[in-house]
């Protein structure tokens, strides 16, 4: 017999309690922003936002995961965060899979604030984190809990899914020359990309958004991020632009009838550019799958 389907009058999920913020990048990292030699940065860094979304005494969690060079990456954001004034900062790298069920490390999850994802390759982290329980408890504290979830460069291109793991900048135009997967998926039908505008990374979101216009395309520039409350709510930060791809309105698209290689179209997507201070609403459609 086939399962008694809920009610339509059933509530939808929740809306996390968790706050996120991605980065395009190469944000300023000096201890007092707007000081030599980052004169040209906004005032108020977005890390130091990071640091004054936190609630409570737990700490920081720096996540290098996605690094080559992890111990460099993590101790840049140790030293940041120390100076900015967080009292405990720990810092939780893996090598295999497994590390990411050890019962330490998830108690360890359990007392933090904040977590953050340094950049690097992205795909490291999917293939990693994917799946364990570490990420599990992850989206469950993010769901449940006033915790701060912070990436910049891979570590915010993975928030998301789809997520772009790999795609020339030149060759954005050209089918196939984009490769997605599934990413962390705090975020979904929401792809993000990093360092965009000084990579001249338009042309390849417009590919994703081609393949599925359902999804809305993200391009966070260097030092500048977003701040999403409530999973859909989401502020414009740093010293640069967000670039909004939507493509829910186009009317046309050759993607589908090309051979790989050729280049593609898509007619009338619309596309915001927003700088520190916006604000923009995510077209998160609620639950269907109840």
């Amino acid at each position: 017999m086939p399962a008694r389907k809920k009610a339509h009058s059933d509530p939808a999920c929740p809306p996390p309690r968790g706050v996120l913020i991605a980065i395009g990048g190469h944000e300023d990292k000096s201890p007092n922003p707007g000081t030599e030699p980052a004169a040209e940065y906004a005032p108020d860094s977005i890390l130091r936002r990071f640091v004054q979304e936190l609630r409570g005494k737990g700490p920081v969690i720096v996540v290098p995961v996605a690094s080559e060079e992890p111990e460099a990456a993590a101790k840049d954001y140790v030293d940041l965060f120390t100076s900015l004034g967080v009292k405990r900062v720990e810092v939780f790298n893996v090598h295999e899979r497994d590390e990411a069920q050890d019962e330490a490390t998830l108690a360890l999850l359990n007392e933090a604030a904040g977590i953050m994802f340094t950049g690097g390759d992205q795909l490291r982290l999917t293939a990693l984190l994917g799946g364990t329980t570490w990420l599990h408890r992850l989206k469950e504290r993010y769901t449940h809990d006033e915790i701060v979830i912070a990436g910049t460069s891979a570590g915010a291109t993975a928030m998301s899914t789809p997520m772009i793991y790999q795609g020339r900048n030149d060759a954005g135009m050209l089918k196939d020359e984009i490769h997605v997967t599934t990413g962390l998926q705090f975020v979904h039908d929401v792809a993000i990309d990093t360092h965009f505008v000084a990579r001249g990374r338009i042309i390849r979101m417009a590919q994703i958004i081609a393949t599925n216009p359902g999804c809305i395309g993200l391009g966070l520039e260097e030092d500048t991020g977003i701040v999403i409350t409530e999973g859909r709510e989401m502020e414009v930060i740093g010293s640069g632009v967000v670039t909004v791809v939507d493509g829910h309105q186009s009317t046309a698209s050759t993607i589908h009838l090309i051979e790989p290689g050729e280049a593609f179209s898509i007619r009338d997507v619309r596309v915001h550019i927003l700088s520190c201070g916006e604000r923009y609403t995510l077209p998160v459609q609620e639950d269907l799958h109840k």
